[in-house]
């Protein structure tokens, strides 16, 4: 990805597009690393929407300075770095406008933005994507918001791209040793924050789920078909994390804290009784899709998306969203 030796001929052909005016040819080009870039922008913003937009803004962005890229490095080199600065540029300003509670006056702020992503818009080609599953994770994604926004570059660039310091310092504008160290803090914040999990985030892409994890999902959707509360608790590891976006915002519950947060709500009780689920992934995770029945309706309803990380089969980690928020995922509205 960082190679700069001769110009080879894609980048010299967009080279030729460049002093052509060529637009289309030029957004030909571009348009090729269109999903890459938009998980690149994900895992810095953590919201779908945001970095869909600010794909595009890259793109706007690199034929605004089109005359910049002399084919010294790659184009997808030189898009990465006009992304990174964009999502750099976005975060400055939607940190300046949002006011954040003070509960939640700290980086893990960020995590009020979180949205899921969806498997078909991933890169079609590993290879070229570099999207390992474990750094598309939910649990990768919000331990990457409680970095700053320029560790958060750093990190992403060098451990997860697998950039030369020097090729992230010149992207960054930033010295080799200011490289070196905000890497060195950002590693340290992701080894809090993911504790049982290695910081090698580039040599393992697995995109299938295990027969584990597809049956811990189906037993997970048939305890609620059967209103089941002993069965769905009996999933639950007992350090469970567990976050309802955006009811509850990014707050961590135990497996207890869930369960009489359940009873609490009326899970169960009439109303909230006759339930209906898929399965599918998202994040290349297991997900469970719920759809009720409200009492005398007679078509059950797009109601919630359990995204889940499974351990032994137990789960570990579990993230609700508001699934008929989430329309970029395409599920269905209704049974």
């Amino acid at each position: 990805m960082t190679d700069a030796g001769p110009v080879d001929a894609d980048e010299a052909a967009v080279l030729a597009a460049v002093r052509s005016g060529d637009t289309a040819r030029f957004a030909s080009f571009t348009e090729r690393h269109r999903r890459e870039l938009q998980v690149h922008c994900y895992r810095m913003l953590a919201n779908y929407d945001d970095a869909q937009d600010l794909t595009q803004e890259t793109f706007l962005r690199a034929w605004n300075k089109r005359e910049s890229f002399r084919g010294h490095a790659a184009l997808r080199t030189w898009l990465y770095r006009i992304a990174t600065n964009a999502c750099l540029d976005f975060l400055e300003k939607r940190n300046d406008r949002t006011p954040v509670p003070s509960e939640l006056a700290d980086p893990a702020s960020e995590l009020l933005y979180l949205q899921p992503y969806p498997d078909r818009m991933l890169p079609e080609n590993p290879q070229e994507s570099v999207v390992a599953r474990e750094t598309i994770e939910l649990a990768f994604i919000v331990a990457v918001q409680h970095l700053p926004p320029r560790q958060r570059a750093v990190l992403v660039l060098r451990d997860v791209l697998g950039w030369p310091a020097s090729t992230a310092a010149d992207a960054l504008d930033l010295t080799l040793a200011s490289v070196t160290s905000a890497l060195q803090r950002a590693r340290v914040t992701m080894r809090e924050q993911l504790p049982d999990r290695r910081l090698d985030w580039r040599s393992r892409a697995t995109h299938e789920l295990s027969d584990d994890e597809r049956a811990v999902v189906t037993a997970y959707i048939d305890a609620h078909e059967r209103n089941d509360l002993d069965g769905l608790t009996s999933l639950l590891r007992r350090d469970l994390r567990f976050a309802m976006l955006p009811e509850l915002g990014p707050v961590p519950m135990t497996a207890q804290d869930a369960v009489d947060g359940w009873v609490s709500g009326g899970l169960f009780e009439r109303g909230h009784d006759d339930w209906r689920g898929i399965t599918t992934t998202v994040n290349r995770m297991p997900a469970a899709v719920l759809y009720l029945r409200a009492p005398g309706d007679p078509e059950y309803r797009l109601f919630a998306l359990a995204v889940l990380r499974i351990v032994d089969g137990e789960i570990a980690e579990l993230t609700g969203f508001d699934a008929a928020a989430t329309p970029w995922l395409d599920l269905p509205p209704t049974l």
